[in-house]
């Protein structure tokens, strides 16, 4: 039996536990484990009024793929939990949840792990400075650069930065920067995706990118000499490109992915193509993560209406890209 995979519950006061529940409503292909407060699966259950069988999860042991079950790591809240309501004094108890699995992708108890969503707020609150998943893996796992992707159907887009402000945005593009994200765009492609030679295009970061300096000067300065010693190296990239034009599907035909700049350049159009469906990856890391591409969605936890198809393809991904982590 391969090694599981770790299904953090994320933010239990939001549609995570909701999520996972549903999922444990489906037969699986792939051993699951979910990292979560047993009670408080217990009582979402109830009130969604699931049939569900819940095991405690050993390690080594048998692990269920039947519908109607879930292998639980028990990892109890130290506050109550009311579905919608957030609560301070569980922030910290989400982070240990993803710190189990992290550890147990490190040491090969577990096969990849895949995140529901957690809220970024509250974990501040707490006193834990927190811009994301993708960061806080990445710093636990020691890995040197990650990379944010989200990909929906055939639309793949990574992120050159991840959770700043706007205004830091271009202070935070560097050329060794750019060229290292490519390198683990063009490397973790061919690793997990198995192109051959993948097909990578950049966005500028201004407007018309740049314009010729007209409009700002980043693609001369840093994006355009990235991108010729990306090519130099052998990856097959090109740009900049205007990010309004570049997504067109014709434009887009021609590539594998797209790197944009910023969060807010690239995601709405691939949220567009494929919300509730689109799956988060983390590319760069020693360990398999991916994750839903939203929110906690306070106002639907508990209510039976939250959407788990995000969720399912992103377990999927992850028992896909499991099975391929032989270097390439």
């Amino acid at each position: 039996m391969p090694a599981p995979i770790a299904l953090t519950a994320g933010e239990p006061s939001g549609i995570g536990p909701d999520l996972c529940l549903a999922v444990a409503s489906m037969a699986r292909a792939w051993p699951l484990v979910c990292l979560a407060d047993r009670e408080l699966l217990t009582v979402r259950a109830r009130r969604l009024q699931l049939q569900l069988q819940f095991s405690e999860y050993r390690i080594g042991g048998q692990i269920s793929h039947a519908a109607g079950t879930l292998s639980v790591l028990h990892q109890p809240l130290p506050a109550a939990c009311v579905a919608g309501r957030l609560e301070l004094g569980n922030a910290r108890q989400v982070l240990a949840l993803i710190d189990r699995a992290v550890d147990g992708c490190l040491s090969g108890e577990f096969a990849a792990m895949v995140t529901a969503p957690v809220q970024k707020s509250l974990i501040n609150q707490a006193g834990v400075p927190f811009s994301g998943h993708t960061e806080y893996i990445a710093e636990r796992t020691h890995a040197p650069r990650a990379v944010m992707l989200l990909t929906a159907r055939e639309l793949r887009v990574a992120l050159a930065t991840t959770h700043l402000p706007l205004r830091a945005v271009s202070d935070a593009l560097s050329i060794d920067g750019l060229l290292q994200t490519l390198q683990i765009l063009s490397h973790d492609l061919r690793r997990y995706w198995r192109l051959a030679q993948p097909r990578i295009a950049v966005c500028g970061l201004n407007p018309h990118a740049g314009e010729d300096g007209h409009l700002g000067d980043e693609e001369l300065r840093v994006i355009r000499p990235a991108i010729e010693q990306a090519q130099a190296a052998g990856i097959a990239v090109d740009g900049p490109w205007p990010a309004d034009t570049l997504f067109v599907p014709g434009r887009l035909a021609g590539y594998d992915a797209v790197l944009a700049m910023y969060h807010d350049q690239g995601l709405p159009v691939l949220k567009h193509v494929g919300f509730g469906h689109a799956v988060n990856v983390t590319l760069g890391l020693p360990i398999v993560r991916t994750s839903v591409d939203h929110g906690t969605a306070l106002d639907l936890a508990g209510s039976g209406r939250a959407d788990p198809g995000s969720l399912i393809a992103a377990i999927d991904l992850a028992a896909q890209m499991a099975a391929r982590q032989e270097p390439v």
